[in-house]
C-alpha cells in the first residue's frame, strides 16, 4: 500500500471513503474484490465500470449497503454507483445534461453528518481518444462537470468528487508523460480542466496529491498488458475532489496497490481516504 497521511484530531472517529474503478464488479469479485473489501472499514464506497444491472451489485455486495446504481443504457459499458453502510438523505442520478442521463457516469448520493450535509459524487470520465468524437464527447462531459462541481459547491457543507476522472494533471501522474503528450488522458485542453477544478475560483482540492506532496503518482492505474504494474508505469487517474473545508478534514490517504500483478482484482487500485468530520 502506498500511505501518506497528516497530523489531525485522533479524537474523531475518521470516515473512511475509498474510490475504485472495478471494471466489471463480478470479474473484481472473482478476482478477490470481497476480500480486500471484508476488512477495509470502508463507510462509503464509490464504484466505477460497474457493467453489471443492479439487482447483480446488490447481491455481490450484500445487505448490509444502502447502494445508489447509476447504470448506463449500453449493457457491460460504464455503471457508477455509491455504497454506505448508512442511509442516504438523497440521491441524483445524471449531470442535468440529457446527453448523458443514461450514460452510467454520474450519481451523487447525500448524506448526513451530525446535522451538516456531505455530497458525495461518483464519476466516471470518458477515456477519449484524441481526434474524434470520442474526445468530443469526453470535453462536453467535462464542460457539464465543471458547471456541477461549482453547483454542489454552493448547495452542500461538504462536497466530494470521486472516481476515474481519466486524466493525469501534471507530469508526477503519468510516469511516461513525455510518451502521453498527444494522447488522451494527458493532452494540455484537458489538464487545464483540472488547473481550473484546483483554482481558488474553482475552490477543488485534489486530495491524494495534498496528502502526498510533490512526489511521483502515487499511482493508481496501471495497464494489464506486459510489466507495467511491476516496474510500477502507472498513472494517477482517480481521484478525491472535495472543497476547501472537507479537505482540511483529510487525514489520511492509501493507494490499496496490490502485492503482485496476478492478486489485482482490477486495473485500478482502490484510492482511500480517511476524513475526521
Amino acid at each position: 500500500m502506498d500511505q501518506v497521511s497528516l497530523a489531525s484530531d485522533t479524537s474523531i472517529r475518521p470516515l473512511r471513503i475509498a474510490s475504485v474503478n472495478v471494471n466489471g464488479i463480478r470479474a473484481a469479485y472473482k478476482r478477490g474484490m470481497q476480500e480486500w473489501l471484508t476488512d477495509r472499514g470502508i463507510d462509503v464506497l464509490c464504484l466505477q465500470e460497474v457493467r453489471a444491472p443492479g439487482e447483480v451489485l446488490s447481491d455481490l455486495l450484500g445487505d448490509t449497503w444502502h447502494v445508489v446504481h447509476a447504470e448506463a443504457e449500453a449493457k457491460g459499458r460504464a455503471g457508477v454507483a455509491i455504497a454506505s453502510r448508512q442511509p442516504f438523505t438523497g440521491t441524483r442520478i445524471g449531470l442535468s445534461d440529457e446527453y448523458f442521463d443514461t450514460s452510467g457516469r454520474w450519481v451523487e448520493a447525500d448524506l448526513d453528518l451530525r446535522g451538516s450535509t456531505l455530497t458525495v459524487a461518483s464519476a466516471y470520465v470518458h477515456s477519449g481518444d484524441a481526434g474524434t468524437p470520442k474526445q468530443d464527447d469526453k470535453y462536453l462531459f467535462l464542460d457539464a462537470m465543471s458547471l456541477r462541481l461549482q453547483a454542489l459547491r454552493a448547495s452542500s457543507d461538504y462536497a466530494l468528487v470521486v472516481g476515474d476522472l481519466n486524466v493525469g494533471h501534471t507530469e508526477r501522474d503519468i510516469r511516461n508523460w513525455k510518451g502521453n503528450l498527444k494522447k488522451a488522458g494527458f493532452l494540455p485542453e484537458e489538464r487545464q480542466y483540472f488547473d481550473s477544478f484546483f483554482s481558488q475560483e474553482g475552490g477543488y482540492v485534489d486530495v491524494h496529491r495534498a496528502l502526498s506532496g510533490d512526489v511521483d503518482g502515487p499511482y493508481t492505474w496501471w495497464s494489464w498488458r506486459g510489466k507495467a504494474f511491476d516496474n510500477d508505469v502507472g498513472w494517477r487517474i482517480d481521484y478525491h475532489l472535495a472543497t476547501k473545508q472537507l479537505s482540511d478534514a483529510a487525514a489520511n490517504a492509501v493507494v490499496d496497490r496490490a502485492p503482485s500483478w496476478d492478486t489485482r482484482f482490477s486495473d485500478h487500485a482502490p484510492l482511500v481516504i480517511d476524513y475526521r468530520i
